[in-house]
């Protein structure tokens, strides 16, 4: 385990668990990388007076340290029923409480055009009591009427936060529909476009989103997704994001692989808090070595499995597999900092015992994402009227959250079918399933449970 720090970050550590012992002809090595980050900088702090730039005066304020752009669905079905449009302005407003101090943001109504509703003039207001009293004020403007082109509002938002210079910058997405009135290309193009420039949440109220629409935007910008099911939750929800969002403290942290000649790796996931596969945002960063996305980081810490292929070797022989540090980029374009870094080994034995040994971390998250892929597949399969297959699939899940102790996935899943015995994933489907229940299962399936350290 290695750890670095500055004063205008926090500190990073980076611990590596795995079985390095491989019989002989072994090839594929398998670690969980814990990275564990404490006792930030002020990056998002309070990076301008409050008022520096007050909202009658207002131009974007140059080089602030957060900015955030919240984005209200305001289409037509916003009004069905009218408890959603009212939870909506009710969220956003406490989401605007909860700014602190010198953070830069903007709210934005999105329809199948997206308007900045404030501080508007393509610019970003600066938090203080006076802007927020203003941006509740405007809140009030908001009104149900017209479609849903998401694309638009993830550019504006974009356009919006690169405007400000902040070094966090953070979204967070209110919908309540499908994404009607553009293609899902529009919006795969847009999510292309806005990936890694913010991270952003997204949140469905109600039960006539699309849960892969919402679950898609919030992966490709590495946010969270989640369900509201009753706008009555929204203000609590909104807040929570929000307070997180301003816990930030470092953003644009990559996971950086290097391996050594004749390695590769087979993939990249992230596995705590959530499962999240990094191995297709690969983007090479020198001779033999790869960056991974992670986001922004405030004092939180996150588990990686990292699968990497070696040359076969003889008894006796050891190499370094792979070597995995934290990274921030120098915005002059100069070196990386490295913030972190663990080594992965390989050792080839003729000890059975050892070479064939599991490492538990490394067993209780291939179980963890095997558990949220199976709830997908089961939740498919039910829809498509397999009830079989779906039969199987959900005991299957049944049985790895029983096993993993993943006490908030069983729940749901009791939800969804009656257990008759989790430990051998016997169940039966219920007859009548509520929608929200469903949507909330998919929605949550990639959350994980973390596995206990010895």
């Amino acid at each position: 385990m290695a750890n670095f720090s500055k004063s205008n970050v926090p500190r990073f550590s980076v611990e590596v668990y795995q079985n390095e012992y491989l019989p002989e002809g072994g090839r594929e090595v398998n670690a969980i990388v814990t990275v564990t980050s404490t006792g930030g900088g002020t990056t998002g702090g309070a990076p301008l007076m409050a008022g520096a730039f007050p909202a009658a005066d207002r131009g974007t304020p140059p080089g602030v340290g957060a900015a955030v752009v919240v984005m209200v669905d305001c289409s037509g079905s916003m009004d069905y029923p009218p408890t959603k449009m009212r939870g909506a302005r009710d969220a956003t407003a406490a989401a605007v409480d909860a700014l602190r101090d010198g953070v830069a943001f903007a709210v934005v109504a999105g329809t199948h055009v997206a308007q900045e509703v404030y501080p508007g003039g393509g610019r970003l207001a600066v938090a203080d009591a006076r802007s927020r009293a203003e941006a509740k004020e405007s809140l009030r403007r908001l009104s149900a009427g017209g479609g849903t082109a998401i694309g638009t509002w993830l550019r504006l938002a974009d356009r919006l936060l690169a405007s400000a210079g902040a070094g966090i910058r953070h979204g967070i997405l209110l919908t309540d529909g499908r994404n009607e009135h553009e293609s899902p290309a529009d919006l795969r193009a847009a999510l292309d476009a806005c990936a890694g420039r913010f991270t952003c949440d997204a949140r469905g109220v109600g039960t006539d989103w699309e849960v892969k629409e919402v679950t898609g935007i919030a992966s490709a910008l590495l946010g969270t997704a989640d369900i509201v099911a009753d706008p009555a939750g929204l203000a609590a929800d909104f807040t929570r994001m929000m307070e997180h969002a301003m816990g930030k403290e470092v953003a644009d942290v990559a996971l950086r692989v290097w391996t050594p000649v004749g390695a590769e790796i087979r993939f990249v996931k992230q596995v705590a808090p959530a499962v999240e596969d990094l191995t297709g945002r690969r983007t090479e960063a020198g001779p033999r070595a790869g960056d991974y996305p992670t986001g922004s980081w405030g004092d939180e810490s996150r588990d990686y499995h990292v699968c990497v292929r070696v040359p076969a070797a003889g008894i006796g022989q050891e190499m370094l597999a792979a070597r995995v540090s934290l990274v921030l980029p120098d915005p002059a374009g100069g070196t990386p900092q490295v913030l972190g870094q663990g080594l992965v080994r390989a050792v080839w034995t003729e000890d059975m015992a050892a070479s064939t040994s599991i490492n538990p971390q490394v067993a209780h998250y291939t179980g963890q994402a095997e558990l949220a892929q199976v709830i997908q597949q089961g939740l498919e399969a039910r829809k498509s009227g397999d009830f079989g297959g779906a039969t199987a699939k959900l005991g299957r899940a049944v049985q790895l959250a029983a096993a993993s102790g993943n006490a908030d996935t069983a729940k749901l899943l009791s939800k969804v079918v009656d257990v008759v015995d989790a430990a051998t994933g016997t169940v039966r489907l219920k007859a009548k399933v509520a929608e929200a229940d469903e949507m909330t299962l998919e929605t949550r399936s990639t959350k994980t449970v973390r596995v206990k350290k010895p």
